[in-house]
């Protein structure tokens, strides 16, 4: 296998990064990024962007996005790399998606109110480029700004997660629905930093064999998230479930991603990368 500094994971203003597309495209050129894909939480929007600025640093680009899904009442995420951006099955899945976010919003500000925080829907609408796409992301800029919490890191600590005030669990697509849309669309459905789940072994190995059997074909083995020893770990589940491995830093902001764009270890050289499966897709 080529040794390629790939980074097919990262997110833009267009969902709950703080760059814009271009900013990325460049960013990536500077850090010796290859072949990039921009993959926004459950949007598309900022693609002809992303593409036309990869094209303008000599980046190679694939299409891609980052579909959240619910699965043993957990929220997973689940990259789609190589499809067409135009086609009408993953569009209108992904605005189902982004439909139910607004409520949870509302829902996630009423409880930090509750706690004593007032007013924070409308203080994380200032982050949000598309108020569809508003996150717990966006929530944690606003806390951090107003001094309730030093980072980002700490506000998801003492609020937003389970147990704590402002979690709000949401309903996402199914596993099944959102490998699909990708699949009609001509890509390929990816996990996403498997090791941010609190799976249990048997849970996990479920997630996997249903992904499988519903046309799933990737994995992310190195991504911004995983430690070293999990890059070993899923590196071995790739080889268990006849996955092809893929590689990205799930970069977001400058000031809150501890991986860079471009900035990971490469791939192990006996695994199938997702590129070379996805090559008729890169443009």
């Amino acid at each position: 296998m080529p040794i390629l500094n790939a980074d097919l994971h990262c997110h833009s203003v267009v969902s709950d990064g703080t760059l814009t597309p271009e900013e990325l495209a460049a960013r990536a050129a500077a850090n010796g990024v290859e072949l990039w894909s921009l993959t926004d939480h459950d949007e598309i929007g900022g693609q002809q962007r992303a593409a036309a600025a990869a094209r303008a640093h000599g980046i190679k680009y694939l299409t891609g996005t980052e579909i959240s899904v619910t699965f043993a009442d957990q929220t997973v995420h689940i990259v789609g790399l190589g499809f067409d951006a135009d086609d009408p099955a993953i569009l209108q899945g992904l605005r189902q998606t982004r439909g139910g976010r607004g409520v949870r919003a509302r829902e996630m500000a009423g409880q930090l109110a509750q706690a004593g925080i007032e007013g924070t829907y409308e203080g994380a609408l200032k982050y949000v480029g598309n108020p569809e796409l508003i996150s717990r992301t966006h929530f944690a800029r606003h806390l951090v700004e107003r001094g309730v919490c030093k980072d980002t890191g700490e506000v998801f600590r003492k609020y937003l997660t389970e147990g704590n005030p402002g979690y709000v669990p949401h309903r996402w697509a199914t596993l099944k629905s959102a490998i699909q849309w990708i699949a009609s669309a001509g890509g390929m459905a990816i996990i996403a930093h498997p090791a941010r789940y609190r799976f249990t072994a048997n849970e996990e190995f479920a997630l996997f064999g249903e992904f499988k059997a519903h046309g799933g074909r990737g994995v992310e083995v190195v991504t911004g998230s995983h430690s070293a020893a999990e890059y070993v770990k899923y590196a071995d589940t790739a080889r268990e479930f006849g996955l092809a491995a893929s590689r990205g830093s799930d970069f977001h902001s400058p000031g809150e991603s501890h991986t860079d764009l471009g900035q990971l270890p490469f791939l192990p050289g006996d695994l199938v990368p997702v590129w070379e499966l996805l090559a008729d897709r890169i443009r």
